[in-house]
């Protein structure tokens, strides 16, 4: 369609949603974040979004303040009919939401009014919800306060992460952005206002967030583990070394001590309030992922 668009975005969440632009409308800019720190050397790594901008020779920016007057200068310059934010990681100002005719849509990884702010797909899996989705809507100056454009919804599997999970709702968003975006650019759409009673929060997540408290029950935990899974990952420590646990499951058994070591077969567990704990992979402070069995062999004063 003959309208200009700037995206703006940055994870592999983004990647699908950036394609399907790609594929079908005139992107004249990208903005993304700053490379990251990545790896043990710590080396300046960019992230996807970037890498496929300069796959397909798109212009980006990489502003670490969208507010920045070199940044703002160069999205006048560009002059977007519309902009499409999907996962970029920075709160949009009015003079941003209010620079294209068309003003800012973004493609949110939840079921919107639940779940806003910035890490919806985690807090649907920490807070056993069964289904989730991806909502298209209109930004305005709140955090995801904006009215729908249309919505879909998936089932959170019972082994889904963070990770498994965002993979599905990316694809899904891009697949909704698609089918939405005509519409709306034709002005056929109606937009609907959320339901503020409705709304609930998912805040930004930190690497400390990620510490088990064994004071909770097996069940929470577990979702913990999967929810947090990539990022920002879930741990522990032994002997004042940090222990990464990647993947559990739930042992029910009565009468546990929370945050004592036990042993279900030949796999590690942890004492809970309520249930075991079991750990199906971990990884010890300076070593590579394994599977709790195999860590087990080498753990001889594990079990009580």
């Amino acid at each position: 369609m003959g309208i200009n668009i700037v995206f703006m975005g940055s994870p592999e969440f983004a990647i699908p949603v950036l394609k399907a632009l790609a594929g079908h409308y005139h992107l004249v800019g990208i903005v993304t974040q700053p490379d990251k720190p990545a790896g043990r050397g710590q080396v300046l790594t960019p992230l996807p979004v970037k890498k496929l901008a300069l796959e397909l020779g798109l212009p980006y920016i990489q502003p670490r303040r969208l507010r920045e007057p070199d940044a703002m200068e160069q999205l006048r310059i560009w002059r977007p009919d519309l902009i499409v934010v999907a996962a970029f990681g920075q709160i949009l100002k009015p003079e941003v939401l209010d620079l294209s005719p068309l003003g800012c849509i973004n493609v949110h990884a939840s079921l919107l009014p639940r779940w806003r702010g910035a890490a919806p797909i985690q807090a649907a899996i920490l807070n056993g919800d069964s289904i989730t989705g991806v909502t298209i809507m209109r930004m305005d100056p709140g955090v995801d306060t904006g009215p729908l454009l249309s919505q879909r919804s998936i089932p959170i599997q019972p082994d889904d992460t963070a990770g498994t999970l965002g993979e599905r709702l990316s694809i899904l968003g891009a697949e909704l952005l698609t089918t939405a975006l005509p519409v709306y650019i034709n002005g056929e759409v109606i937009l609907q206002p959320q339901d503020e009673n409705q709304a609930t929060r998912a805040p930004m997540l930190k690497k400390e967030d990620g510490k088990l408290d064994f004071g909770l029950p097996a069940e929470a935990l577990a979702r913990k583990v999967r929810a947090f899974n990539p990022w920002p990952g879930s741990y522990t420590f032994l002997e004042d070394q940090l222990f990464k646990i990647h993947r559990a499951h739930t042992y029910q058994l009565d009468g546990v001590e929370p945050g004592k070591r036990y042993m279900v077969g030949r796999w590690p567990a942890f004492g809970t309030a309520k249930g075991l704990l079991v750990l199906d992979e971990v990884q010890p402070a300076g070593k590579k992922p394994m599977a709790g069995d195999l860590f087990l062999r080498g753990a001889r004063n594990w079990g009580h």
